[in-house]
């Protein structure tokens, strides 16, 4: 069981990454306001909500205690991620704000994982 966990969270990071490292490379587009979402962006989202959903369940299954309260605030950002990045996919230009609203969560999400314990 430890290395089917082990796997979905080498997954739920390489989502991480995507969704971080797409707002990461579109920086320099921010300033000059031609940044937009990638579908990186949309797929990294999607990959850390399959695999957030799987790591609890595989937790849970192996008798792990899972807080709860954690998962529901990761889940809940994620979710405003995911309906952003979802929402505004196909335009040509993102609005600063809400790309730097999916930068700050993304971070935020990130942050949470690691030092809330």
């Amino acid at each position: 069981m430890d290395v089917l966990i082990n796997v979905f969270v080498a997954l739920h990071i390489i989502g991480i990454a995507s969704l971080l490292g797409g707002f990461l490379t579109q920086m320099k587009a921010i300033g000059a306001g031609t940044a937009r979402f990638s579908p990186a962006m949309l797929h990294g989202a999607l990959t850390m909500l399959v695999t957030g959903v799987v790591l609890v369940g595989l937790n849970q299954a192996d008798g792990q205690t899972v807080d709860n309260v954690k998962i529901g605030v990761k889940l809940a950002l994620l979710v405003v991620i995911l309906g952003l990045v979802y929402v505004k996919r196909d335009e040509e230009r993102a609005d600063k704000a809400q790309f730097g609203v999916v930068g700050g969560l993304t971070l935020a999400n990130i942050f949470i994982a690691t030092l809330w314990t």
